[in-house]
């Protein structure tokens, strides 16, 4: 393990998904899962700032679309990587999600090394 690990969020209202994601990256990063991202935000701005975040669209209380524009517009937070992980296959989510900021988007059911390789690649920019 990486003595000085990047940390990375996860938020999804599925607790399945967030287990899964843990398990997938727990080896790598410092993983946080919350359920939301009205959850999300408090946490952060409880004074958490996470390398990265990977995020649902669909979820209760403040969904992603949201999520992503308080990030976007906050002070603190605008320069953290955010990726979308969604069941949502719609051409114009995808679009709403990177004009919101957004810098990626997988669609679920994703390959397990392709958002692996992702995140690699957007924290080796932030860098």
């Amino acid at each position: 393990m990486n003595p000085n690990p990047k940390h990375v969020l996860i938020i999804d209202d599925e607790p399945v998904m967030r287990k899964l994601l843990e398990q997938i990256l727990k080896s790598k990063y410092h993983v946080t899962t919350l359920e939301n991202g009205q959850e999300a935000l408090n946490w952060m701005y409880s004074g958490n700032i996470p390398d990265l975040v990977v995020a649902d669209l669909k979820m209760p209380v403040i969904d992603g679309f949201e999520y992503i524009q308080r990030v976007r517009e906050s002070g603190f937070f605008s320069d953290v990587p955010l990726i979308v992980l969604s069941g949502e296959e719609s051409s114009s989510e995808r679009i709403k999600c990177l004009k919101l900021g957004a810098n990626d988007y997988l669609i679920k059911p994703f390959n397990p090394e392709e958002l692996a390789l992702r995140i690699e690649n957007l924290l080796r920019l932030k860098l």
